[in-house]
């Protein structure tokens, strides 16, 4: 018998052989036969959605699954329609005037790594995405979301096939083990990696030598600018920060708001059944949000308020709290507010003004989240723009919740479950990730002007001399010759 390790890679090794081979099959279908593959898997995401969420958030503990059934809906059917007339493979466009021709090449073989916060939504997205640009995918599951992540694969798989994909086209590890996983992200066989998870494994995609696209941690900030509608800003903040109790990592992590109008914030915060937390409270609370390295507590995660104010023997706050609020004024490593936290949990900062505000929010990104997401709650044209010219991220959201705003579902950015945080995060694009950023494209283009066009080439006789023949000082003078001549 195999040790664990030693099984594990060896099955990565046989499952990326097999994709290898299902791939080039693949890459030779035409658009439509993709497409219609890719409307299969859509179809079997939606259908299933509401069995996947439930197996999700019995197996994992994170989370609502009324909410991850929203999030099924949204990694199949839209991401499917925003898809499916997007041209992949073959010719993508052809300029006949300029005499440019675009191909689009599969990358080949597609290492999905798939986290325990979003793990059946992720799992479909990421097969949609890889098929429709003509990829095979071999996913890393997360152990503590196995079963409903191989659910979701058999199910999407029995689809694709059904519909005439090659049956490995889509994999799965079964054996887990973290040589297992590396070795699906260090072979050669393996051609891009699609990481989403935390900052450790995301660092490790990034280290593998092989190219791959990760996502760093998200810890914007939701501004509230005194122009401001107060009301709507902070029921898109509660909506958003509780959706699915927070694990999506563009949900709101701290509210900065100004001082002019922070008791109006503080009221409807409170209309809204948001705790604010006495500096007691808020002592006990920092102890669970991080551990001792300095990482999120998975304790946390995904979890209700409740059962969080259990967890922090918080025995003051009401069963029916939506969020918990913590008053801070500082930022740092250490300061566990001021931290990505992927639960109903919220900092809330007070300042002078918008140019304040724009120091601060600058300040918590760069110390966690550069190149992810915020949000600006402003009517305020000038203060907007200030704020877009100067962020470090890769969205800056206007009036409108960070959770769904940031994926796509409420705003007009490309649906995904993948977001890009561009070279300020760590990350090798700022895009919400397309079937697009999987495709090479090959560019065939004619000759349009030659070397003599290129030197700039106009024969100007001089004796036996042209123009070539003459250096840069010569050539000046009769220039200048040539222009006397025709002002005489």
């Amino acid at each position: 018998m195999l040790d664990k390790d030693l099984a594990s890679i060896q099955e990565t090794r046989d499952l990326l052989r097999k994709a290898t081979e299902a791939q080039k099959i693949l890459a030779k279908m035409s658009q439509e036969k993709i497409d219609s593959i890719c409307k299969a898997i859509a179809k079997a995401g939606f259908d299933n959605r509401k069995l996947l969420a439930k197996m999700a958030a019995e197996e994992t503990g994170f989370g609502k699954w009324q909410d991850k059934v929203i999030k099924n809906q949204f990694a199949s059917k839209t991401v499917f329609d925003a898809i499916k007339d997007m041209k992949t493979v073959g010719i993508l466009r052809e300029d006949k005037l300029n005499k440019l021709t675009e191909i689009g090449i599969p990358m080949g073989v597609i290492a999905g790594l798939i986290p325990s916060t979003n793990p059946t939504s992720t799992v479909i997205y990421k097969t949609l995405i890889s098929i429709k640009a003509g990829n095979a995918i071999v996913f890393s599951p997360h152990p503590s979301a196995k079963k409903s992540i191989h659910k979701t694969v058999e199910l999407l798989k029995k689809a694709a096939v059904e519909a005439g994909c090659p049956e490995d086209a889509i994999g799965v590890q079964d054996t887990l083990s973290m040589s297992g996983t590396d070795e699906l992200m260090k072979n050669d066989m393996t051609k891009l990696i699609l990481a989403t998870g935390g900052s450790a494994m995301v660092k490790a995609a990034y280290s593998s030598g092989t190219p791959a696209i990760g996502v760093g941690p998200g810890n914007g900030p939701a501004y509230i600018e005194r122009s401001a509608d107060i009301s709507t800003a902070i029921k898109n903040i509660i909506e958003s920060k509780t959706f699915d109790n927070g694990t999506i990592c563009s949900s709101e992590q701290s509210i900065v708001v100004d001082k002019s109008i922070k008791e109006k914030v503080i009221a409807e915060l409170k209309n809204r059944k948001a705790y604010f937390l006495n500096e007691d409270e808020a002592a006990k609370l920092s102890k669970f949000i991080l551990r001792a390295n300095g990482t999120m507590n998975p304790q946390i995660v995904g979890k209700s308020v409740s059962t969080i104010a259990k967890l922090a023997s918080l025995d003051s706050v009401p069963s029916d709290a939506t969020v918990l609020v913590a008053p801070e004024t500082k930022v740092g490593h250490n300061v566990p507010f001021s931290r990505e936290k992927l639960g109903p949990i919220l900092a809330f900062y007070t300042v002078e003004n918008w140019k304040e505000a724009c120091k601060l929010c600058y300040e918590i990104l760069t110390n966690e989240g550069a190149g992810h997401t915020m949000t600006i709650h402003s009517t305020d044209d000038a203060v907007i723009k200030a704020f877009a010219l100067e962020k470090p991220v890769s969205r800056l959201l206007v009036n409108t919740p960070g959770t769904l705003g940031g994926i796509g579902a409420t705003t007009n950015l490309f649906p995904a479950l993948t977001l890009g945080c561009g070279a300020v995060g760590g990350s090798s694009t700022s895009d919400n990730i397309s079937p697009l950023n999987l495709i090479n494209i090959k560019r065939v283009v004619h000759g349009i002007r030659t070397m003599e066009d290129i030197r700039g080439v106009v024969k100007e006789e001089v004796g036996n001399q042209t123009n070539l023949d003459l250096k840069e000082n010569e050539l000046i003078e009769l220039l200048v010759e040539k222009i006397i001549a025709k002002l005489n």
